[in-house]
């Protein structure tokens, strides 16, 4: 099934995406597939065209990273509040991205401070946490560093992690709101300057 999902994606964004048209996505799993997975996994007359997708894909953070660099958005372009951010990485960002930029990008608010939790991964694995058999473990994971660590942050802290079943974990662990990095930059914007 997931060989038939990798072929059908390549055949519909490899004629689209291109250097000048990025794939961007906000789930670090889903949109990473397309570098990691991908070309190890469709039919070999796909091969070609899954490589050439892949480096063409982006996180959104990766994908605004790229634009703070070229100057297309500047820090007077977000509140100077100061706030402080505790970073959770979702597993696949911190194997096949950059975690660093991520953080970098969260501090380009001028009063914003971002910290990362040192964390494995948050015990979720997808769907894992959920399954029955299998939620003790992930709670128990989740106890390691990530949970303590939150519970031992301010309440005025905002606790950011890209993965949607990271920031189910963190809620049904520890009962605070997790945000998406998208999330905390769209809220930090000053309105009329963006």
């Amino acid at each position: 099934m997931a060989k038939r999902f990798a072929n059908d994606n390549v055949r519909t964004f490899a004629s689209r995406v291109t250097e000048e048209s990025s794939l961007i996505g906000i789930e670090p799993s889903a949109i990473l597939s397309f570098r990691d997975e991908y070309p190890a996994l469709v039919d070999r007359s796909l091969k070609s065209d899954a490589a050439t997708l892949a480096n063409h894909v982006y996180t959104v953070e990766e994908f605004l990273y790229n634009e703070v660099q070229k100057g297309k958005i500047v820090s007077t372009m977000f509140t100077g509040k100061p706030r402080n951010i505790k970073l959770h990485g979702h597993c696949h960002q911190k194997a096949l991205s950059d975690l660093n930029q991520v953080a970098w990008l969260l501090s380009l608010p001028s009063g914003y401070t971002v910290e990362i939790i040192p964390s494995g991964c948050c015990g979720m694995a997808g769907s894992f946490g959920y399954e029955t058999e299998h939620y003790e473990v992930s709670m128990q994971i989740g106890e390691l560093v990530l949970f303590p660590t939150i519970r031992a942050t301010s309440d005025s802290d905002i606790i950011a992690a890209s993965g949607t079943s990271c920031r189910h974990q963190i809620k049904d662990g520890v009962d605070r709101d997790a945000q998406h990095p998208i999330s905390i930059l769209f809220d930090a914007l000053i309105k009329g300057r963006a």
